[in-house]
């Protein structure tokens, strides 16, 4: 149940990269593509919060552990790496498409996943490096080596794509310390409340910078469905926080882009990038990120 739980954080993911990717196209500024979702997010989730009473504890809980000092300041911090996912979504998806964005995040994910489940950090603890776990991660870096085939590295500067493996970083990351948030204040809704109100935060410092810099966006669209990603965001982040203490960083990672990639194809078949990979680059990516999943995983092949 927990790897279905991380198969659908990676669906999620897809939708709203795409969503926040044709928003940061529509407003031309990626950065406040990403205020306005991490902002719609920031309210349903106060909405839910306002309506569950052990959700409203944990917040009194998080609320006395920051104003008491016993919850360590970095864990507040998971919400920065939100600000950079979506901006990043914002800046790159709508031109790169969601696969080729997606394996990008791929790599960061693998490569920090398996750092931080080694060093204890996510709410698992220490969680051995086996032989499975360190295929399935090269396996999923063999993905990305498929995607940058081709006229791909033409087609996109490199900076655009390198954003992508910046957020996978910031995702891992951004997992473990909410799951470790949300078991000090024992409630994974007051953890990804944090989490949000950290990212709208710095989301309006940057959106600010980028608009003394590039001067004033275009007009907002009016469309209701661009301004849904906030909503899947806050979806996908609290999901992580409940399963990654079962999962670890990494597997959650990886199911993650198992739903990501398989998603992806599906999006971009039917709404294609101007810099998107070719179809067999899709069907090789997806075929990798199965395999990498079901060697990181063999107890699901086992029984």
């Amino acid at each position: 149940m927990a790897l279905g739980g991380a198969v659908a954080i990676g669906v999620m993911t897809a939708v709203q990269a795409r969503i926040n990717g044709v928003l940061g196209v529509r407003v031309d500024d990626g950065i406040v593509a990403g205020l306005l979702s991490f902002s719609v997010g920031l309210l349903a989730l106060v909405a839910v919060i306002s309506c569950i009473p052990s959700a409203r504890r944990g917040v009194g809980r998080l609320w006395r552990g920051i104003r008491e000092n016993t919850i360590p300041f970095w864990m507040l911090l998971g919400g920065a790496c939100g600000a950079l996912t979506v901006s990043t979504q914002g800046l790159t998806a709508g031109v790169l498409g969601v696969s080729l964005f997606s394996v990008g995040v791929v790599a960061g994910q693998t490569l920090h996943g398996l750092v931080l489940d080694r060093i204890g950090f996510g709410p698992a603890g220490v969680v051995a490096v086996t032989p499975g776990r360190v295929a399935g991660g090269v396996l999923a870096l063999a993905a990305v080596g498929i995607s940058l085939s081709g006229d791909v590295l033409a087609a996109a500067p490199l900076w655009m794509l390198l954003l992508p493996f910046a957020a996978g970083v910031g995702i891992a990351w951004q997992a473990a310390t909410n799951g470790r948030l949300a078991q000090r204040v024992r409630s994974p809704l007051a953890a990804t409340l944090m989490s949000f109100i950290t990212g709208t935060v710095v989301l309006m410092l940057a959106a600010g910078a980028s608009i003394a810099f590039r001067g004033m966006p275009d007009a907002l669209p009016t469309e209701p469905w661009l301004y849904l990603g906030g909503f899947l965001g806050a979806g996908y982040i609290l999901l992580g926080a409940f399963i990654v203490g079962h999962t670890g960083v990494l597997l959650m990672g990886l199911g993650s882009v198992l739903g990501q990639l398989l998603t992806s194809v599906v999006i971009d078949l039917i709404w294609p990038a101007a810099a998107g990979p070719a179809l067999w680059q899709v069907i090789a990516m997806v075929t990798v990120a199965v395999a990498s999943v079901l060697i990181a995983v063999p107890r699901l092949w086992r029984r």
